[in-house]
């Protein structure tokens, strides 16, 4: 394969954004017109039963584009990061092997993380020596920034600056390299993985995510009230009735945003209008750490935002699909 398809095949697009920002409907229309895979990017998603308060597709959607990453496993079972990203590595190489397009679409930031930066025992660093190197590199510019990255550790001066710095301060004061100890970590998979869990990882730790972040602006917080009635008005209360007959009430299925504050209204301890704004409530400060961390955690010179309420919104998201070819 030459260079060029490599870093062709390397590259794997992402819609992220905060919840009920609008990232599944740009998805669905990708999936029908690209041949893509939808790979769920969303923690509250992957337990069974849970379906109107973690707005997963509708079944027709499902149907007409494939999704992965959505009922994964049982409300009672512990899930991490660590194993979505194992798992979403195999989803990835199953959507090419079957000539589909791979679309990882999602606001859970850590899971996104764990793909693309493998998780790994970090050395320790001087902190004196740290604070001077890092003092020195906060004052210099991308570029320089990426030439040194391109010496130290060149399978990392694609990043973004906070990435950037990083990788120099750990090749620098530990004489280590973060793209070796990726590697190592993805060499080194659970036991209780598949056989094919090892090459999974090393994929993974070679992926460069091109991301669309999806940001409506001040309209989100209309957006997050606008869905949330739909949401009950579509049987949320009934949905979480018959979840409480199967599923124990400290099973981590029900930390997804909202679902204990419905619980509590069908035991009665408050009115539907009390329950309905502590929703609304909660899960615009849901939303409002899920923007915080998009924009300090992904690399600046792989991101396209866009406003799906803008006119151009369909331009840009066609133009950022075309450059991440």
């Amino acid at each position: 394969m030459s260079s060029i398809a490599a870093l062709a095949e390397n590259r794997i697009r992402v819609i992220c954004g905060a919840t009920a920002a609008g990232k599944s409907a740009i998805a669905i229309a990708l999936g029908l017109e690209c041949s893509a895979t939808i790979i769920s990017a969303d923690s509250r998603q992957i337990y069974t039963g849970f379906d109107i308060g973690t707005a997963k597709p509708e079944p027709s959607e499902r149907r007409a584009v494939p999704h992965e990453g959505i009922d994964v496993v049982a409300p009672t079972e512990r899930y991490s990061a660590a194993r979505w990203a194992r798992q979403a590595a195999g989803w990835i190489q199953s959507a090419r092997v079957s000539g589909r397009v791979p679309l990882l679409v999602g606001g859970t930031g850590f899971y996104l993380r764990a793909l693309f930066e493998p998780l790994f025992k970090a050395p320790a660093l001087d902190p004196d020596r740290r604070n001077v190197l890092e003092k020195f590199l906060n004052s210099r510019k991308p570029m320089e920034l990426r030439r040194w990255c391109e010496m130290l550790d060149p399978p990392r001066a694609h990043l973004g600056r906070a990435q950037l710095i990083r990788a120099i301060e750990t090749a620098l004061l530990s004489g280590r390299r973060i793209s070796d100890l990726h590697r190592g970590a993805a060499d080194a998979p659970n036991a209780q993985d598949s056989p094919h869990a090892a090459a999974q990882a090393t994929v993974a730790s070679r992926l460069q995510p091109r991301y669309l972040l999806v940001d409506p602006g001040g309209a989100l917080s209309l957006r997050i009230e606008q869905r949330v009635d739909r949401m009950l008005n579509a049987g949320w209360t009934d949905e979480v009735r018959a979840l409480m007959t199967t599923v124990r009430a400290d099973a981590p299925a029900w930390n997804a945003s909202g679902y204990r504050v419905v619980r509590a209204f069908v035991d009665g301890d408050m009115r539907l209008s009390e329950a309905r704004e502590r929703i609304i409530i909660e899960t615009r400060q849901y939303a409002k750490r899920q923007r915080t961390w998009f924009r300090h955690q992904l690399g600046t010179a792989s991101v396209t935002r866009v406003n799906p309420d803008d006119p151009d919104c369909h331009a840009t998201v066609e133009r950022w699909w075309k450059e991440s070819s």
